[in-house]
Order: structure tokens, then sequence, then C-alpha cells
């Protein structure tokens, strides 16, 4: 299964480099002693090759640059053998390679005897294949690094929780966990979303949204568009009739759907093909044809109506394809190992809708006893509190151990109940907080 998984990609080879600094400031030597110790070590490296200590008296980290993406290795004082890799999010399309983020837990599992590795990736852009290559390669340094982990844990957040389930199908090998927050949980799913969603504003508007290029597109959402849909909280006739069609694509009436679709009601907005400065590759796979569209009675237009005169978006060819890039084709729900999803029920950027699709995937799969997912009653996209994280990661280690499986939601019931157990504090406008 390794070999499906492209490598290729504009990643920058060379030597690998990693510096070790401590953590706290009682753990620095004076110069005069790093510098004889530096010069002894240099003498040493020039004859034999360079070793990492496998225990350390105090925590480390590591960073550098290894097989073109730059790194960061956290080391406990005394490692228990858990390890944790994290995948960041989306940042953008341009060139050269990835910025690499800490852990969003690394204090956490540090004081645990958690080591954790944190990769930059090779480029930019939305490349989940590329960088599950690039997390494996990463593992590979930590395993030369430090020895054998009992376990590893996969955290993906945004993006990364592509990275992370698409590692958890395709490599159940590798990792016996994951955490996915805020993810793109249904990889491929999303970009059928987003493409549904520009083709429902389309059709409802009678804008010619999805054929319209780049830079015309913006000027005619931001004008015309608007003009004829409003906004949430001030809609027209056609707006409300899109903001019911929108309230089931994204998965019901959940909490706060309505403060969460005001910050990207118009980013989400994109033409078939996004343009060069968004991510083309991602839109080349969406596929709407499967996507059903419902709306509330009264609106004017009926739910037969809508699902035979929609647009509907086709892969590019060759796209979406199991047998040349699987990470890019749509998910089957085989997962062997425990994953644990935390997600706000109003993220408008990666929509609550993608873990109901998930969940069909494993129970269609016989794998649903495997995924436990948890709501946050809250508008926007990965802004956890840290409480959360780390529960979560406390029960899915216990989960891996000892065979205690955690609590979650029903994410397929009741949607007006979701995340009332997991969200340490009601938003203002929560209608939980009604009598």
């Amino acid at each position: 299964m390794a070999g499906m998984v492209a490598r290729g990609g504009p990643a920058e080879k060379g030597p690998a480099r990693a510096v070790e600094a401590p953590y706290t400031p009682a753990a620095v030597m004076n110069r005069a002693q790093t510098l004889i110790a530096t010069l002894a070590l240099l003498a040493l490296a020039l004859v034999a090759p360079a070793l990492s200590p496998r225990a350390a008296d105090a925590p480390t980290l590591r960073e550098g640059v290894h097989e073109g993406a730059d790194f960061l290795i956290g080391v406990p004082a005394k490692w228990n053998g858990g390890l944790v890799m994290f995948a960041h999010g989306y940042e953008g399309e341009s060139p050269g390679r990835g910025s690499v983020r800490t852990e969003p837990a690394s204090g956490y599992l540090t004081t645990r005897g958690y080591a954790w590795a944190a990769s930059g990736y090779r480029s930019m852009g939305y490349r989940p294949d590329w960088f599950m290559a690039d997390m494996l390669a990463l593992r590979e340094r930590v395993i030369t690094e430090l020895g054998q982990p009992r376990w590893t844990i996969i955290h993906g957040q945004s993006m990364g929780g592509h990275v992370a389930i698409a590692s958890m199908e395709l490599r159940p090998d590798i990792y016996q966990g994951a955490l996915i927050e805020c993810g793109v949980i249904d990889g491929v799913g999303l970009v059928d979303w987003l493409q549904a969603y520009t083709a429902a504003a389309d059709y409802l508007s009678g804008v010619p949204l999805v054929t319209t290029p780049r830079p015309d597109f913006d000027a005619l959402v931001a004008g015309t568009w608007l003009g004829l849909m409003g906004a949430p909280g001030a809609y027209t006739e056609r707006g409300r009739r899109f903001d019911s069609v929108v309230k089931h694509l994204m998965g019901g009436d959940l909490p706060l759907r309505l403060e969460g679709m005001k910050s990207r009601y118009t980013m989400n907005l994109n033409p078939r093909d996004p343009g060069a400065q968004r991510a083309r590759e991602f839109s080349r796979h969406a596929d709407t044809r499967h996507i059903h569209y419902a709306i509330d009675a009264g609106l004017g237009i009926d739910e037969a109506t809508l699902n035979r005169e929609i647009p509907r978006a086709t892969p590019a060819p060759g796209a979406r394809s199991r047998e040349t890039n699987p990470v890019f084709a749509e998910l089957t729900g085989t997962i062997r190992a425990p994953v644990l999803a935390i997600h706000e029920t109003a993220d408008f950027r990666v929509p609550f809708r993608l873990q109901q699709d998930y969940r069909r995937r494993t129970l269609a799969a016989g794998t649903g006893h495997l995924l436990v997912q948890r709501a946050v009653r809250w508008a926007g996209h990965c802004a956890f509190e840290g409480s959360i994280r780390e529960r979560a990661l406390e029960d899915l280690v216990a989960w891996m151990e000892r065979g205690t499986t955690p609590a979650g939601d029903d994410v397929l019931g009741d949607v007006t109940k979701l995340g009332l157990r997991w969200t340490p504090a009601l938003h203002l406008d929560d209608p939980a907080r009604r009598p």
C-alpha cells in the first residue's frame, strides 16, 4: 500500500540537519563549556555518524530539515515510548516548502512522557498525498533517533485531518490511533461540498457563478450576487431559499449555524476552476453527482426540482482514481484502529457535515465501533480550548492501551443536542442557554 502514495513533488533534497536545544534556562551550559563540548563532538562527527541521545536529563526540542521538509521533534526527559505525529492545516498556494508548527498539545504530551514530531511539509498547497509521505518519512527519522515507539498516534488539524484519515485507511500498519481536530475527515468530500455550495448559489440566484473565471467571479459575487441574495441575518427571498438549502448541506440546524456561516458566506464560493492562487489540484477531484439537495417547505421551490436542475460537477480526466492516487479518491471507512474526532458544530470552513458523512462510511464498512466523534458548540474553525484537545488525547490513549472506548456524540441523531457534554462554556447566542 505504501507504493500507492506518490512521493514526488517539489521537495528540496539535501542532507538533514538537526539542532537540539533545551527548553529550560537551567539546562544551558556556560559559553566556554559549550565551545569545548561542541569541538569534541565535531571531531567525533568527522569519523563516525552522529548519534542522538535516546534519553535526556530535561525535555529537548530538535529541529531541522528532513527530505525537503522542516521538522520539530519534542523529546521528554524520560520517554515512555508513546509518539504523536502532528499534521498541520492548509497554508495556501505559493512556492517553497511549508511552515512547521509546534504540536498544539506539546506541553501536555511532554509532561506525560510522550514524544511528538511535526512536519512543515515539502511544499505549500493542498497535497495530503505528498504530506502523508512526509509524515511517514519524519516518523522514520524519529525511530532512528529515539528508537521504535510502542505506539504512534497521528494528530491532524484541518487539512491535516485529511492526511490523518488517509493514513489510517492506507497505512494501518503504521498508526495505532488518530486524533482528528476540526479536520477534513471525509477527504475529497470537502471539495464536493464546496462545489455543491457554489452550484446552489448559482442556481438560486440566477447568476452564473460556476462558469465565471476569476477575477470576474469575485466582482460578480461582491456586486450582483450579494445584491440579489442578501446576507445571513438580512436575506432577500432568494437568500432565504439558499439558506435553507445550505442548512441541509451543512448537516441540519446545527448549533450556531448562522454565526459560523457569516464568516465564510462568500469565501466558500468558488468557480469550477478556482484559479492559480487557490487549491486547483484539490478542485480537479470534485464530484457532486451524488449530492442530494433538500429545502424546507413553503419557499416556492421543491426538492425534486432542485436535484434535477442544479448543475453538477464531475472529476477531471484521471482524477479521483483509487489506483492513481488513493488519497484523492473517495474514502471507504475501512479503519483498523481507534479514531477520535473533535469538531465545532458551526465550522463553515470544514463543515460538520463531513463528520456525518464519514460516520456513514464506517457504518457501511462495519468499522463504526472504531470511530468516536465529539462536537463542540462553537462557531469557527480549529478554535478549541486546550482542555478539549487534552481530554481527547487522554481518552484516545486509554482506548488504545486499555480498550476503554470513550464517550462521544451521535452525529446522525438530533443535531440540536450535539456537544452539550464537551463544550466548556456555551456561546452567548447558543440556543441551549435559553430557558
